[in-house]
């Protein structure tokens, strides 16, 4: 058995401007804040005497290599991120940062916002432009009928309503 793993997709390299100052945010605060904590911890840790059994170390250790790891994808990833910071020109179809409200054969109602892949939220209806159904939604305007398919099989929605945040 080996130990190798196929490379995962590339995700769209789009997010609007809120997810970007997000993610700036994100790398800032484990900068400036976390790391300098998680190090001075071990560091204390270590002065304790023996490594191998202790566990404060050994956990300090293992927290400040996941905060490093973080830290080194947020720097690559804002490097090749395309801030997409205004509504597009037709605001009749579904692009990137729409606000799409669906209903379904059954008349249930559904309001999803398509974002970068970096802010995904299911709680608030947040979804990737790279998730299906914002793939099948895209360029689509009011009164299209899509059809997804997703592990209940192939659903189909209406396009009720498209708007986008100013």
């Amino acid at each position: 058995m080996s130990r190798y793993r196929p490379p995962v997709a590339k995700s769209s390299p789009y997010i609007t401007a809120q997810g970007m100052s997000n993610l700036r945010a994100e790398l800032d605060t484990l900068w400036r804040k976390e790391r300098p904590k998680v190090t001075e911890a071990v560091s204390e840790a270590a002065a304790m005497g023996d490594r191998s059994e202790n566990a404060e170390y050994i956990y300090g250790k293992k927290r400040l290599r996941e905060i490093d790891r973080r830290i080194r994808f947020l720097q690559k990833r804002l490097d090749e991120l395309i801030v997409v910071d205004r509504p597009p020109a037709d605001q009749q179809r579904v692009f990137f940062g729409a606000w799409v409200e669906l209903e379904d054969s059954a008349g249930a109602s559904y309001r999803y916002r398509i974002v970068g892949a970096d802010e995904i939220d299911t709680t608030r209806g947040w979804i990737s432009v790279d998730a299906p159904m914002a793939r099948a939604l895209l360029k689509k305007s009011i009164d299209d009928r899509v059809e997804v398919t997703g592990p209940k099989g192939v659903q189909s929605y209406s396009i009720v309503d498209i708007h986008y945040e100013v």
